[in-house]
């Protein structure tokens, strides 16, 4: 593979994106001239965690676009998914209310079907003048709102799959010291999905030929064709959830042999000393299932899946030169989120199932909104991706649907400093019904539980010292204080599963 410089990576993305001068506040131009409502691009990208240049990528993946975005808008640091699983994190998402509100715990519910009265974020835009258009991933695979769009319910996510050639990852022998042996009979037998796990995927060309790229062209489309009415774009990004896929100069961005494992990398799914049983799920969901990961393999899977984040930062960067190259960028409020995070061999994990640690549910969260006096700073306030439909609606001016549990980040846009005491929680199911674990992170902890009423133990961590969560502190008695506190709050949270309201 050729090398591509850094230089030449952003000369030729589509136009890595220039910080935008930033006009006077809307409300504050003559109500006898009032100005167009304000567009809105709403970008998501699937199972990305917080691994972007801008996020300080322990993997130095490279995102000049996004970088962009976040140095002309405001970059929350500290954003926190609700549930670290596509389906159920995109429902709580698209409707401003918890998982133990919806009742979505699983990839195969339709909130439409539990709730047809909720009005999805896109259909508030809708109700409202706007019109909707969707491209790519917004809602689950499989699962879309057809009172959402005026144009995109039902389209293909683009044509041929991948779009390029199938890499296997080669083993060196480097396998740490748990052996299979060790392991649960049940994980030694998972290998109905091994086929399909720890693929690489190198595109041909610049990736025109995958569904990516092709929802990139829809959505350009979409702008010049819709630029002269209200509109609220949804742009969706597939990658990089597995298989992992990039072109082959995006690859060439990264040297294998500067990628450094974390130091609880583990050859399987481990549960560490002093951790709860269920913290780690014994099969991993996405990748190297049923088999070990050597340390040779983990890292050309990490390579590749940062290649991916610098193929969709590349097709972000195509829709936004586009939106400057229209003029829209002065009037459109541009959001960029991620479903959920992901665990990159840390303790052994490749997916983000399960996981209620740090890495899978912590998300991007980046706002550029025009006339934010914020702009051109980072958030390090605890935020909820539950809060966004919130936050966008009041940017607009649009009302609240009745039950939206959502708190708008406005304060924050115009003051990234400002006082804001509301935590975050997530929660995971292993059947779709009931909750087997519930997290809350607030300013100076994480704190999780897991069975009913904790009876299956309970991980607390103290991210400012130990950010890598090597130290479980829960049975500490120094820290007793700190889980009184915080177990009730999780508690409360779990409790109201079937109720209307948090």
């Amino acid at each position: 593979m050729g090398k591509l410089s850094r230089r030449k990576f952003l000369s030729t993305a589509a136009g890595a994106v220039a910080v935008a001068s930033l006009p006077k506040q809307l409300k504050a131009q003559a109500a006898a001239n009032p100005p167009r409502k304000p567009n809105v691009l709403f970008i998501m990208s699937d199972d990305m965690r917080a691994e972007l240049g801008c996020y300080g990528s322990r993997f130095h993946a490279q995102s000049p676009n996004l970088d962009a975005l976040a140095q002309s808008g405001v970059r929350f640091d500290r954003n926190y998914c609700q549930f670290p699983l596509c389906n159920p994190s995109r429902s709580s998402l698209l409707t401003g209310r918890h998982p133990t509100t919806t009742g979505v715990l699983g990839n195969t519910t339709r909130f439409r079907d539990k709730h047809p009265d909720y009005v999805s974020l896109p259909e508030l835009f809708r109700q409202n003048g706007y019109v909707t258009l969707r491209s790519g991933k917004i809602y689950h695979g499989g699962i879309d709102d057809p009172k959402a769009w005026d144009v995109g319910y039902g389209i293909l996510e683009g044509p041929g799959g991948a779009g390029g050639h199938t890499l296997k990852a080669t083993a060196d022998g480097q396998i740490p010291a748990t052996k299979p042996s060790d392991l649960p009979a049940p994980l030694a037998q998972d290998v109905s999905r091994a086929a399909e796990s720890d693929r690489m995927v190198l595109l041909d060309g610049m990736g025109e030929g995958n569904g990516d790229y092709h929802s990139t062209d829809t959505i350009i489309g979409f702008l010049n064709k819709y630029k002269d009415q209200p509109f609220f774009i949804g742009c969706g990004y597939s990658k990089p959830h597995s298989p992992p896929a990039a072109p082959e100069k995006f690859y060439d961005l990264y040297d294998l042999d500067k990628i450094e494992l974390t130091p609880d990398f583990a050859a399987w799914p481990t549960v560490p000393p002093g951790f709860p049983t269920f913290s780690i799920r014994p099969r991993n969901a996405d990748l190297f299932i049923g088999r070990a990961a050597t340390v040779s393999e983990a890292k050309q899977v990490i390579r590749s899946y940062i290649a991916s984040i610098s193929f969709v930062d590349y097709n972000i960067g195509r829709v936004l030169a586009e939106l400057d190259r229209l003029g829209l960028r002065d009037n459109t409020i541009v959001s960029f989120v991620c479903d959920h995070g992901y665990q990159l061999g840390e303790k052994g994990k490749w997916s983000k199932a399960g996981s209620l640690f740090e890495n899978g549910t912590r998300v991007p969260l980046i706002l550029h909104v025009p006339w934010a006096k914020g702009n051109g700073t980072a958030c390090t306030r605890i935020v909820q991706s539950v809060d966004i439909y919130a936050t966008i609606a009041e940017l607009c001016g649009l009302p609240l649907p009745p039950g939206n549990e959502g708190r708008s980040l406005t304060p924050l846009l115009n003051d990234p400093t400002a006082a804001w005491d509301q935590p975050a929680f997530s929660v995971w199911s292993e059947d779709g019904s009931t909750l087997h674990g519930t997290a809350i992170r607030t300013e100076k902890w994480r704190y999780a539980e897991f069975g009913p009423n904790g009876t299956n133990g309970a991980m607390l961590f103290d991210p400012h010292t130990d950010p890598l969560e090597m130290k479980n502190l829960a049975d500490d008695p120094q820290y007793a204080s700190v889980v009184a506190e915080l177990s009730p709050l999780v508690k409360k949270y779990a409790s109201n599963l079937g109720k209307t309201q948090v």
